[in-house]
């Protein structure tokens, strides 16, 4: 094919990890697993000298840099992508540190693609890592490695992005962590299957057991162990509840010790540094798109954008669903993968599989980089098998935001995607009325119970009975909370009061 010599194409991908209990555990830094992921990335290319060839590098960042009071207990570099960059011999004009999400790899992908697309950067390379697992194991010791490192360069740091993700009615209502949230999510979304506690959790088993299979044979897995459906959702001292519906098998785990990377380059640029062909991976389809704010959401349980970007992706690749061989899709908790198997009429146990590297609970997934290995496990499968189609959906956010891209070793002309068209029309969709000061009677929409340091808290989003409005509360009335825990309350109407400290729910229950 007659192709645009600015077309971009992936031509190298690298991961790297390393477990406490390894022989020969080294205790790397995030940036020296970065490095490592960035380096075989450069080797998997199959050609000599590329590293000054990088004009662009790109960085997701670290879980312990993510949060507005994050810190980082062993040090960290004050140029994150410029210390990778020095590691592996690169000399780049532009270093990008990307804000916080899990669709930040592929989103990157997309973003780079276009700009090499355009004629703007020739060839770029994305990475991140997480050393999260050695942060803890070092936490309480007194000889303890120091990660600090000072470099000079320009850094374009996109800052953290998440004002649109946190408020303080939010915070104050305990919507501080990953699974509280999901967990509102998740129940909301079983409200929509009409199946009651137990059946759901069957349901999460039933998703996310083969995913344990794929994890147990990846040598990259942070917890590479097979696990059956009753060993997920049984609660035990190891498998202790989270938030319900959530045991901790359920949720992303985030002790881990991973990096990974992907070199993209045009077409000129391939051919110019003697990359082989064999290992040109096109980005036939991509897509980037942010969710309504949650509490604004007609439903809780659904994120439509989500499915709109895979949608997309698949409408600019040129192909549908039945036509993608693999998929990778975000599993930080079972509902952002119902999500889009629902909209895309995929089945939960779909003969092709969820996930190519065993997913968040099981390969492991702190911080933003998750999909990186996703899309380094995609390239993998798509060059092994020529003219197949390969699909990751990288989630960020609380269902807020996905980025997806397909990839394919059949050749095809860049084109651009609706995004922006797209997300306009997200924008303007009807959105649910949210009020801070509710007074009165309520009915639950969605719940979970909070536990720290054995305190149980529950957390409410509900409607007003007058007027439709939604709102957030706690509780901490025992026979509440006892609903919560071990019944049913959705639907249940309550009683909700306003605070200057936040909305309680109390007892005076009724079906």
């Amino acid at each position: 094919m007659n192709l645009d010599p600015r077309t971009p194409v992936v031509v190298g991908v690298g991961q790297s990890a390393e477990r406490i209990d390894d022989p020969g555990y080294r205790a790397m830094s995030p940036v020296e697993l970065a490095a490592a992921a960035a380096q075989a990335a450069l080797d998997d290319c199959g050609a000599q000298a590329v590293a000054i060839a990088v004009d662009t590098i790109a960085a997701l960042r670290q879980f312990e840099i993510s949060g507005p009071v994050a810190t980082a207990p062993l040090g960290r570099s004050n140029n994150y992508p410029r210390s990778v960059a020095n590691r592996i011999g690169a000399k780049p004009g532009r270093a990008i540190l990307e804000v916080v999400g899990g669709q930040g790899p592929q989103k990157l992908v997309n973003e780079l693609a276009a700009e090499i697309a355009a004629g703007r950067s020739e060839v770029a390379l994305v990475f991140g890592s997480d050393a999260t697992s050695t942060l803890r194991h070092f936490a309480q010791a007194q000889d303890k490695p120091d990660f600090t490192e000072t470099v000079d360069g320009d850094l374009e740091d996109r800052g953290l992005g998440i004002e649109q993700l946190i408020s303080r009615y939010t915070v104050i209502h305990g919507l501080i962590d990953a699974p509280t949230q999901y967990a509102l999510m998740e129940n909301a979304h079983r409200a929509g299957t009409g199946l009651g506690p137990a059946e759901y959790l069957r349901r999460m088993g039933e998703l996310f057991a083969p995913f344990t299979k794929v994890a147990a044979a990846n040598p990259f897995a942070a917890a590479p162990v097979e696990r059956s459906v009753d060993e997920l959702i049984t609660v035990t001292e190891t498998n202790r509840m989270i938030a319900e519906p959530y045991p901790r098998f359920l949720v992303a785990r985030d002790q881990v010790n991973q990096g990974a990377a992907a070199l993209l380059m045009s077409v000129d640029a391939a051919r110019r540094l003697g990359v082989p062909r064999e290992k040109w991976v096109y980005l036939r389809g991509h897509s980037d798109l942010v969710e309504q704010p949650m509490l604004e959401r007609p439903d809780l349980g659904q994120a439509p954008s989500a499915v709109m970007a895979a949608r997309e992706a698949l409408e600019v690749a040129g192909i549908g669903v039945d036509d993608v061989a693999t998929f990778d899709l975000y599993s930080c908790f079972p509902v952002p993968v119902f999500n889009v198997c629902d909209g895309l009429g995929i089945a939960p146990d779909d003969p092709r599989g969820l996930t190519l590297t065993g997913g968040l609970p099981f390969f492991g997934g702190a911080g933003n980089n998750y999909s990186m290995h996703a899309i380094a496990e995609t390239v993998a499968r798509m060059r092994s098998a020529p003219g197949q189609f390969g699909l990751v959906g990288a989630n960020g956010g609380v269902l807020s935001k996905y980025s997806v891209g397909v990839y394919s070793t059949e050749p095809a002309p860049w084109r651009a995607d609706r995004s922006p068209q797209l997300q306009a029309v997200i924008d303007s969709r009807p959105t649910v009325a949210v009020t801070e000061h509710p007074d009165g009677a309520g009915v639950i929409e969605t719940y979970t119970v909070r536990r720290d340091a054995g305190r149980r808290t529950g957390i409410i989003i509900g409607r007003l009975v007058g007027d439709g409005s939604r709102f957030l509360a706690t509780t901490e009335d025992a026979d509440l909370i006892a609903l919560l825990a071990d019944g049913d309350p959705l639907g249940v109407s309550v009683p909700v009061k306003s605070f200057d400290y936040g909305n309680r729910c109390v007892s005076g229950l009724s079906g």
